[in-house]
């Protein structure tokens, strides 16, 4: 795969709320598929979905074996092909232990945050960056208000904020999944 360097993940936990405080969110079942679906298309290593509850890991792991084993991978192998990305994760720390042992590498922390910060990179110069192949990858996605700006900041790099035509800026993680992944590795760009 082209890009299978390449990791991304929507983090459940660590997100805030509105005033800023910690917080797991839920899993939502449309993100199974339109994450993992835009990870397969521009050819990602994997798709980690971090949730430590138990209650959702146990939907999480259903939807897994549903499309992967089940029914649906009878019923929509083009789908299935997609969810054969998706692993379930308790925390970022577990993701990062899966891809070195999968890789060799410790991964490289990409942040993603609708706000700029002094260390944000262009979509260009982290395009750049990811074709050189040099490291492993890993693009974490916030839920929720987002992530906590200490685990931003903590990153090797932060995109820069998608941004539409007004001040209204509040995309689905969904949404921002596949504009983000298309913007790193279109041939298009």
């Amino acid at each position: 795969m082209e890009n299978s360097h390449v990791f991304i993940s929507v983090v459940h936990y660590p997100a805030v709320n509105k005033d800023k405080k910690w917080v797991v969110t839920s899993f939502t079942t449309l993100d199974f598929h339109d994450v993992a679906r835009p990870a397969r298309t521009y050819e990602l290593g994997g798709y980690f979905i971090v949730q430590p509850l138990e209650a959702q890991q146990f939907v999480i792991s259903e939807q897994i074996k549903y499309w992967t084993e089940g029914f649906g991978s009878k019923f929509n192998p083009r789908r299935s092909e997609a969810a054969k990305l998706v692993r379930l994760v308790s925390s970022i720390t577990e993701a990062i232990e899966k891809i070195k042992e999968e890789t060799g590498k410790t991964p490289k922390l990409i942040a993603t945050s609708a706000k700029k910060y002094p260390q944000t990179v262009s979509y260009k110069e982290m395009s750049e960056i990811i074709r050189k192949r040099n490291n492993t990858y890993l693009i974490l996605l916030g839920t929720g208000w987002g992530m906590p700006e200490e685990l931003v900041q903590s990153c090797d790099y932060i995109l820069e904020p998608i941004l539409g035509a007004g001040d209204y800026n509040h995309l689905s993680v969904r949404n921002a999944s596949a504009i983000i992944l298309d913007r790193l590795f279109s041939p298009n760009r």
